[in-house]
């Protein structure tokens, strides 16, 4: 009995051996399931059986395809593409920036060659006003300066004003 179970075993393991070959020649996947279903075992088998397992592994890394040429491994597409969608994603922003910079210099074109804008010019003469009101706000301060120094020497008068009129009665 334990023969006949090893002899089973080596049969499998033939098949599998045979299947991942023939996958590994003619450019079919190299998964567990697939294999172990090309070689009428359980998945397990792989499992079980390490070096099999091991044998399967290689065998998905190595990049060749039907009859012996080189092709690309499925990892190597998977980053590829991975690779290739970040790259997309980064240039649709870049898009998205640039066109909001194009929309908004075609704008501000167009909002100065309708007139409606504010001309080019318009800070020229809007400096004299500025320095004009600036002006005005300095002479009001003098202003309240002066009438506050007025109002203390009418205060000073009358305080004069009453002491000598006190002394005289």
């Amino acid at each position: 009995m334990h023969e006949g179970r090893r002899v089973d075993s080596e049969r499998r393991r033939r098949r599998a051996t045979k299947a991942i070959e023939e996958a590994l020649r003619e450019g079919g996947p190299l998964t567990a399931t697939h294999i172990a279903r090309r070689a009428g075992v359980d998945r397990s088998f792989f499992y079980r059986h390490r070096d099999l397992l091991q044998l399967l592994h290689t065998a998905a890394a190595t990049p060749t395809g039907p009859q012996g040429t080189a092709s690309v491994s499925r990892t190597s597409l998977q980053a590829d593409l991975a690779n290739a969608l970040e790259r997309n994603t980064r240039l649709t922003t870049r898009i998205r920036q640039l066109e909001k910079r194009l929309s908004e210099m075609l704008g501000d074109q167009a909002w100065r060659a309708s007139g409606l804008g504010a001309s080019a010019d318009l800070d020229q003469p809007q400096r004299p006003i500025t320095e004009l009101e600036q002006h005005v706000v300095e002479l009001h301060s003098q202003l309240e300066e002066r009438t506050e120094e007025l109002r203390a020497a009418r205060a000073a008068n009358r305080e004069l004003t009453r002491s000598l009129n006190q002394g005289s009665q």
